[in-house]
Parts: structure tokens; sequence; C-alpha cells
């Protein structure tokens, strides 16, 4: 050990936290890595278009990933020592394995993404799963499951079964549970006539899409709010009141990213609520710019409030942890592992403060002592504990 970890360890301990605690605890955290900073989003898939469904990815740094084995390249160099465990999230449109035509999305098995699985197995890595409802010529006019056509609602019914059966193929075979997250992009330009039928057919489409029922121990649903899309500023389908209803009463998972509310809405005093009428919660951690910029995450107070509620709630076991942003302005490995190392960061930050010692003053009323806990807190040697798990 260092002899700046041993200083930090003493520092710390002077406030009744243990690092070495604090360094286990970190080592099992699991954070999902999404794999669609790498390209911007563009996907595997076979044909013509940009990324479309109300979200941007802006820049044009060069090296975007263009194939799997570049994709992949640069996945292991952005886990290359970083600490912790690690799961890769995957949409559905970076399918790696086919011959001759690709199959549209209404007909995608396990098979066609043996290569993840592959890469998974040799790295010990966990996979999570997304299907994808934009870029496709049925999603070209902003309404997917809840579209007014049956068709158009069955196609994508359709895809949502595929990946779901796919997610759990993987959660077993992995031997870990695959998150699968439904999120989409639904939603109108200017005011609507109709709120409540988009939104009764998107509850009917996913009353179907769920009817099917898998071990949890390899499949975990989660569905996704969105405040507005560009393009879609006006009404949103899929808000969070109707997901946080809908989850709690059909026993799945409600994921909060913290980039898709108002400005001035925090996702870190969500959950503590969300946790006293949920087993647990999912959530996408990005970083918001005025609104759902997706910038890459960084140390900031969001992030470090986010993961303090994780841990004072004693919901390390209960919150999933992915990230969810897509930089194309600098390095995409860089923007991968800066984000990474962040949410590490503020877990690790977390983990080693006084927590019961600051309940206990909130609880006595000697909000005095308390404010100054919390400031002296903010020059603990944070990093000299990062460093020597590095080290290590």
């Amino acid at each position: 050990m260092s002899d700046r970890y041993e200083s930090a360890k003493a520092i710390y301990a002077e406030y009744g936290v243990d690092t070495e605690a604090a360094i286990a605890a970190l080592q099992k955290i699991a954070v999902s890595l999404h794999c669609w900073q790498g390209d911007d989003v563009k996907g595997f898939e076979p044909h013509e278009g940009g990324l479309s469904g109300g979200i941007a990815a802006t820049g044009n740094y060069p090296g975007a990933a263009t194939n799997k084995e570049q994709l992949f390249e640069m996945l292991d160099r952005t886990l290359a020592g970083m600490p912790g465990a690690h799961k890769i999230n995957v949409h559905a449109i970076y399918i790696t394995n086919w011959e001759g035509k690709a199959p549209d999305r209404d007909a995608l098995e396990p098979a066609h993404f043996a290569d993840w699985v592959t890469y998974a197995k040799e790295r010990g890595l966990g996979l999570d799963i997304n299907p994808t409802f934009f870029s496709h010529p049925k999603a070209a006019d902003g309404m997917t499951l809840s579209h007014p056509d049956k068709a158009v609602r069955d196609f994508w019914i359709a895809h949502a079964k595929c990946i779901r059966k796919i997610g759990a193929a993987w959660g077993k075979e992995l031997g870990q549970p695959c998150v699968n997250n439904i999120w989409i992009p639904d939603g109108l330009k200017d005011v609507p006539g109709d709120r409540i039928g988009p939104r009764a057919r998107l509850k009917e489409s996913l009353d179907e899409i769920l009817s099917e029922k898998y071990d949890p121990a390899y499949l975990i649903d989660t569905v996704e709010s969105k405040v507005f899309g560009l393009g879609l500023e006006s009404y949103t389908v899929g808000s969070h009141e109707f997901y946080m209803n809908y989850a709690a009463k059909n026993g799945i998972l409600c994921l909060l990213d913290n980039g898709h509310f108002h400005p001035t809405e925090v996702v870190s005093d969500k959950i503590s609520s969300m946790l006293l009428f949920a087993d647990k919660i999912a959530l996408h951690l990005t970083r918001g710019v005025r609104w759902d910029s997706d910038h890459v995450a960084i140390f900031d107070d969001e992030l470090r409030e986010i993961c303090k509620e994780i841990v004072r709630c004693d919901a390390l076991d209960r919150v999933i942890i992915a990230l969810d942003y897509f930089d194309a302005s600098i390095d995409r490995v860089t923007a991968w592992r800066v984000g990474l190392r962040a949410v590490r960061w503020a877990l690790l930050n977390a983990l080693l403060l006084p927590h019961g010692k600051m309940k206990q003053l909130q609880d006595a009323n000697d909000f005095g002592p308390l404010l100054d806990l919390q400031e002296q807190c903010k020059l603990m040697p944070l990093g000299d504990v990062w460093a020597e798990l590095l080290r290590r």
C-alpha cells in the first residue's frame, strides 16, 4: 500500500469510514456500458438512412466504429484497467451474424447476435439488450407501439417479442440476468387532439409484448420514459407517469434516465420514493445540458447525488446502473472511459461518506453540524483511495 493511501485510510477512519470495505463493495457493482457510443448509434443493419426518433448524435470527430471488429476493439480499450464488474448494453440494430439478406427487426433470433455472446463470454461480461424503435421506415412518422395503424403496431410488437427472447437466451447462457429496456420515441410535434388514445394503444401493445413470462434470473424487463424528442416536442406518449404506473401494476421495473426529465427535475430526489414502492429500479446515467443532450457523464453534482442516494438507501443490490449518451464530437473511447470512470468515482465517493453520522445529525435537528460535515467531506482524499484501487 502507498503512503498516500495509508494516510487517506486513517483520515476516513476518523469519520468512521472503512476504506477497505468501500473498495470491496465497489468491485462488485456492475455498470452496463452502452455499445452505441462507439459508432454514434448507427448500428450494423445494412440499410441507408440516418439516426431518427427524436434523438441526434452531434459532431464529426474521426474514428467511429464501422463494423463489429472495430467496436469490440474499442470496448476492450475502454474496459482495460477499469476496476469493477461490467456489462455491455446492446441495441437491436447491432446485429452481427447473418448470411445473405439481413432479417428485418420482427424476425430477429439469438443466432443473429452470436458474436456478442462470444465476446462477452471470453471477457467475463454480462449483456443487456434494447429493442430499437427508431431509424426504421416503420418509425418514420414518430409513432411505433402507439401507432393508429394496427399493422405498424403489430410489427413493433413482434420486434419487442424477438428481443425479449434474445435477452432471455443471453441471460441463461451467460449466467446473469439480461436487462431488456423498452424505450419508444412516440410523440407529436404540436399540441395533440387526443392524448389518451395513443397511451391506450401503448398499454395494449405492452400487454401483448409482456404476455410471455420469462425467468427473472435470465430476463429483467424495464420501461423508460422521456419528456420530449426533437420534432416531438409537444407530447410524449410514454411519459414518466405512464411508465411509473404501468411498471408498478405489471411487476416490471421503471427505468429513470437523468436526461429525460425537465431541466430542473432531478433523478436523485426520485430514487428513495421509487424504492419504497418497488423491489428494484433501473437507471440510465448521462448528462443533459439544458435538454436531453446526451453529453458524456462526468463527476458532477447530480451524478454524485444519485450515487449517494443508492448507498444511503442501502440499495446497491436494488438499483441497476447503465450509461446512456452519445457524443460524436470527441474520441469515442475517451467518451466511454470518462463516463464509466465518473460513475465509479461517484459510487466510491458515496461508499466513503459517513452516512450514519449524517442521518443521526439530521434526526437530532443538528443541521449546522450536518452542513459542516457535508462540506468537510468534499475535501476528503477520494483520489488516493481510487489510486490504490487502480494499483491493486
